[in-house]
């Protein structure tokens, strides 16, 4: 195919190194401007590299694409609604109730909760099934809530923990056909290392939102003795599982220091928040379904462990316990899909990926799952299917973008392969994907 008959404009060597920016790390997104502001917790001026309105904008961009990775949200609508009625009670009696907050749970194994910066907030079932109150939901939230008031997560976006990923996305295939061995795929479609998208808080961070966080519990009229009953939760899981709640820890610095502080607070401060609320039992009823599948929970845990280890066998029979408990369970097929493919059992790997469609069609994880396994058994057609119903749910993620045009190649439609490749490059600027279609646009003569 020469050059002259292509349809996309030809660029010489240098624009496309210029374009691709090899050497020079990844592109940047447009910078945020500086600007003093008074933060809406302590009245005091702050530089401030977002606005409120950019705090919003990042949110809705890229919450989406941290929930996918968690395994999407709950699909019981009753346990989101119930998330949300206790977060709601606490955001309005916040320091910042005019921002969009919104409160669901996501279907990770793993114990954390974290939030965005324009109130965007996900509590995985991990810690759904550890707490044992709504008094401690509500520690939890109003904690999440902190953050965001304190204006926490704007400050890491600011740094461009966050910033950065506008631009790269979320991994969709990174270890398929040459680009990684299977261990890379499967750290990043199963391990832990999804939540690792949102940056870690410092210490400071959390006595603040601690603080906060007990703050709006007590005006909410909950018992602020939740939040000690939630820091020994924790801690108690940390030295039970520490692998279940190693990321809850890096990215939420936990320390006796911490506890001591809260444990202070509800014997002095908030001394008469003692005959508040608590409800243990409503709490227990509205999770009763998440509870009844633990085990499963708790295999996926150990599953997400050994995974990370690469002890792959050890790991399917964890996810075999986890189906055992709960069959049709989403995150159990997407894990069992990913370890399966590790064991380079590409043919059982699409039948777990493909049920997990089936079972959650409008969760995107499971279908650049199922397109990853039909790239590997060749099926380039399908394939496509799969990335283009990937991208319809979640739009905007370059490395579908490149998979398209890897699937459209390997059929031999150079055109369809190079439009691709082109607009990948526009994105995403280094890593052996860059190079590779930056070599076939220059041997099919769009690179003069």
């Amino acid at each position: 195919m020469s050059a002259s008959k292509n349809t996309q404009p030809a660029l010489n060597r240098r624009q496309l190194l210029k374009l691709i920016g090899l050497g020079s790390g990844v592109l940047t997104v447009g910078p945020f401007l500086s600007s003093c502001a008074v933060n809406p917790v302590t009245g005091r001026q702050q530089l401030m590299m977002m606005s409120e309105s950019q705090e919003i904008d990042t949110d809705r961009q890229r919450a989406p694409y941290q929930f996918s990775e968690d395994y999407g949200v709950l699909q019981d609508n009753s346990v989101n609604a119930y998330i949300g009625r206790v977060g709601n009670e606490l955001a309005t009696r916040s320091h910042r109730p005019q921002m969009p907050f919104s409160f669901r749970g996501v279907n990770a194994a793993y114990i954390n909760a974290y939030a965005f910066p324009g109130g965007s907030i996900a509590v995985t079932r991990g810690m759904l099934v550890e707490l044992e109150s709504e008094a401690e939901l509500a520690a939890l939230l109003g904690h999440e809530i902190g953050h965001v008031c304190a204006r926490h997560s704007a400050q890491q976006a600011s740094k461009g923990m966050i910033a950065n990923l506008l631009m790269t996305g979320a991994s969709v295939a990174t270890g398929v056909a040459g680009y990684g061995g299977a261990t890379d795929l499967v750290q990043q479609l199963g391990g832990l290392g999804a939540g690792a998208l949102l940056a870690s808080y410092s210490r400071d961070n959390e006595r603040e939102a601690d603080a906060l966080g007990m703050e709006y519990m007590v005006r909410a009229g909950y018992d602020a003795d939740g939040m000690v009953k939630l820091m020994e939760v924790l801690n108690r899981n940390q030295q039970r599982n520490p692998s279940a709640i190693e990321l809850m820890f890096a990215t939420h610095p936990m320390s006796n220091e911490r506890l001591a502080t809260a444990r202070q607070a509800v014997a002095t401060t908030y001394q008469a928040s003692r005959t508040g609320v608590v409800q243990r039992e409503r709490y227990l009823d509205n999770t009763a379904g998440l509870r009844r599948i633990k085990p499963a929970i708790l295999a996926l845990q150990n599953g997400s462990t050994a995974m990370g280890k690469n002890q792959f066998p050890t790991a399917r029979e964890q996810f075999t316990a986890a189906l055992q408990t709960a069959p049709q369970d989403y995150t159990a097929l997407v894990m069992m899909a990913s370890c399966q493919m590790a064991l380079k059992d590409v043919t059982s790997a699409e039948q777990y990926a493909r049920k997990a469609t089936e079972v959650y069609p409008t969760e995107p994880k499971g279908h650049s799952l199922l397109a990853v396994s039909l790239i590997n058994t060749k099926k380039y057609d399908h394939a496509l299917q799969s990335l283009s119903e990937y991208d319809r749910l979640l739009p905007g993620n370059p490395q579908v973008i490149f998979y398209k045009g890897y699937c459209y190649e390997q059929m031999d439609k150079k055109q369809e392969a190079a439009t691709h490749y082109h607009n990948y490059l526009q994105k995403v600027s280094s890593g052996e994907q860059a190079q590779h279609a930056y070599a076939r646009l220059q041997s099919w003569g769009y690179v003069r």
